[in-house]
């Protein structure tokens, strides 16, 4: 290997500048190559309208004498070969203007930086960590997540919990804190706060400057890989949260990188998101394609990410700054559709999330016909209009009934992802259980129903930290969750509810089957407003697996409440939100329920039932079971016949 050989080929910069070098971060960047005896440091930059280049950094006393990179003939890339292994070692470019500014800027990209408040880039090798989560992968691929359950931990390393001494929690310590705490609880992913170097805190990793870089807050690449192959091991996939639709302005970032404006729009109108004080990345633009489809395929071959939960796509689907109304911006469509086609085609179980809370339509359908190509959008319709449902007075619920069935006209037009994430519980939004009214012991018990039928209604889970042991005050971003809350009653009792509401969820079939068909769900009743009481059935695939919902939404108690069911036979109360354990008043149907051959609300059968207050009720009927003789004949029994005649025997 020569020095030589270490260059670009005109047709990587062809794909480059094409939107087409989906791995551009293996030109890019710092990058050691060894051979025999011989080692190197390549750096390569893209800096189309720069005067000139220098490498910076503590291996030269921060003097970029000698130290000039060498532009590759007229295509905007500059490249420097140093004869030295700079492992470890830490850098920026030094690029002049066309103006004769002088410019100090981190490596768009570099995979490690300093630990912030310094901005520096790191050289860092990714190629040493061996990965043990095979059988996961392995598995993950023969998964439709469409038919599979999913309970999405949402949570910010920064404040989930600290160390005693107040400092960031590193990724290796999550390995023994929250594996075993989401495994407890029965999540199936955790979904996390951008994880992207950014400069500020209380961004929470929303307005980044280092995309190829995990943040350095919380350790280093290898710590974080780690973290993922353990989480992976113990069944736990992992989410990351993504922006590809805009970034930070911080002087050493992508902003004016080399003077001009080469990742935003060229048209100031269009470039400033004067919502978030960024800049909007020009979409449009084949080199920064290139670098955003790159970094979606770095975070799965490097770290093995399971999926992107992209934030604000409206602020892609639309130009931002439309002083008429919404106005489409085809760039930002057509790259979506790009990314998505690109992504799947490289690992078609990779999960595209995309928190869209507008109407566009087929945000996910495939892009082959002609949709956006995600696999779920937030489903924010919904949640809207069940957290305005619930902050009304329970005695004035009947004039807000629509907001609870409205979801149920739309819910099977895209495949929908039901969120209560960290917007809805920050900044005077108050936290879940402060947003029920009524006094203390209601808050609890409509805090149950809420989840309850968040698990009940078709669409996978997402909840953000601190909802499990009802966190009282709204998240404070720069504090740990209140765990000294684990202290009081009402607490561990939601805690105790959330773990059986999840397993529960996990084991029953018609609660996730077709979730984004409109086979699973059938209303019992929709309309009895004047109660605020809903009754609906969830159905799996097979057509006798099939549960029966009841959600009372007010404070009123009824011994004796009567819905229609479509099968005769005997009934079952499976989950009541209302029993004791989980901080209830009892209120529950313990015995078996029988049928009546009287015909209600549309259905053949029906059946009376306890409801509680604030309930949330689940109902299954007794299946039957052939049980084989010994004189070769089959029988039809009842589970609950053949328990007692084996005790009789």
């Amino acid at each position: 290997m020569t020095v030589n050989t270490l260059f670009p080929t005109d047709y990587q910069l062809h794909l480059f500048h094409e939107g087409s070098l989906c791995k551009s971060h293996q030109l890019f960047g710092a990058h050691i190559f060894k051979n025999s005896d011989r080692v190197y440091t390549r750096f390569c930059v893209w800096a189309p309208n720069a005067y000139q280049v220098r490498l910076i950094g503590d291996f030269n006393n921060w003097n970029g004498e000698g130290y000039e990179l060498q532009k590759v003939n007229d295509e905007g890339v500059w490249i420097i070969v140093v004869n030295q292994d700079l492992e470890g070692s830490i850098y920026k470019y030094e690029i002049i203007s066309q103006t004769g500014e002088k410019l100090l800027k981190a490596d768009p990209f570099a995979f490690y930086s300093e630990v912030r408040p310094h901005t520096a880039s790191v050289v860092y090798s990714l190629n040493n960590y061996k990965w043990q989560d095979g059988q996961w992968l392995n598995r993950r691929g023969k998964k439709n997540l469409l038919s599979e359950p999913a309970i999405i931990y949402e949570l910010h390393l920064g404040s989930w919990r600290k160390n005693a001494n107040g400092d960031y929690i590193t990724y290796r310590d999550l390995v023994s804190e929250l594996i075993p705490y989401v495994m407890e609880h029965g999540f199936t992913h955790i979904e996390l706060l951008p994880l992207v170097e950014h400069p500020l805190d209380d961004s929470w990793g929303y307005q980044g400057t280092g995309y190829f870089a995990v943040t350095s807050r919380y350790g280093t690449p290898d710590d974080f890989r780690y973290f993922v192959d353990q989480c992976h091991q113990h069944g736990i996939g992992v989410i990351l949260d993504w922006v590809p639709g805009h970034f930070c302005k911080d002087a050493h970032g992508l902003y004016r990188f080399d003077g001009t404006h080469i990742y935003s729009y060229s048209h100031v109108h269009d470039r400033e998101n004067v919502v978030w004080g960024t800049a909007n990345f020009d979409l449009g633009k084949g080199e920064v394609q290139s670098f955003l489809i790159s970094n979606a395929l770095y975070w799965i071959d490097y770290f093995h990410i399971d999926g992107f939960r992209m934030d604000a796509v409206a602020n892609i689907i639309y130009w931002p700054n439309a002083s008429h109304g919404k106005r489409e911006n085809p760039f930002g469509i057509r790259f979506l559709k790009k990314l998505n086609k690109e992504v799947h085609e490289y690992d078609p179980h990779f999960l595209m999330i995309g928190e869209d809370s507008t109407e566009f339509p087929h945000v996910t359908l495939p892009v082959r016909y002609g949709g956006l190509g995600f696999d779920y959008k937030w489903n924010m319709g919904w949640m809207n209009d069940m957290l305005e449902y619930m902050e009304t007075p329970p005695y004035s619920r009947s004039q807000a009934h629509s907001k609870v069935t409205f979801s149920l006209l739309y819910a099977f037009l895209e495949n929908f992802m039901l969120p209560f994430s960290h917007d809805e519980v920050v900044h005077g939004k108050k936290s879940l259980l402060d947003k029920m009214p009524g006094d203390y012991w209601e808050k609890f018990a409509q805090l149950r129903l809420l989840l309850g039928y968040m698990f009940a209604h078709p669409g996978k889970k997402l909840l953000f930290m601190g909802f499990e042991f009802g966190q009282f005050a709204e998240w404070k971003d720069k504090e740990e969750l209140d765990w000294h809350l684990m202290e009081y009653d009402m607490h561990r009792n939601l805690n105790s509810y959330v773990k059986v509401l999840t397993k529960l969820y996990k084991r029953s079939k018609p609660l996730y089957e077709l979730d984004h068909l409109q086979d699973g769900f059938e209303w019992i009743d929709a309309n009895n407003s004047q109660q605020s009481i809903f009754s609906f059935i969830r159905k799996g695939k097979k057509v006798e697996d099939y549960l029966i919902i009841i959600c009372n939404f007010t404070g009123v108690s009824y011994p004796v409440y009567k819905i229609g069911v479509p099968k005769a036979g005997e009934y079952r109360e499976i989950f009541n939100s209302d029993q004791q354990e989980y901080g209830g008043a009892g209120l529950t149907n313990k015995k078996t329920i029988w049928s009546l051959e009287d015909p209600f609300h549309g259905q053949p059968f029906s059946i009376e039932i306890t409801i509680p207050p604030f309930g949330f009720q689940i109902l299954r009927q007794v299946k039957k079971r052939k049980e084989r003789k010994g004189n070769g004949k089959e029988k039809v029994r009842s589970h609950a016949v053949s328990r007692r005649e084996r005790k009789q025997t």
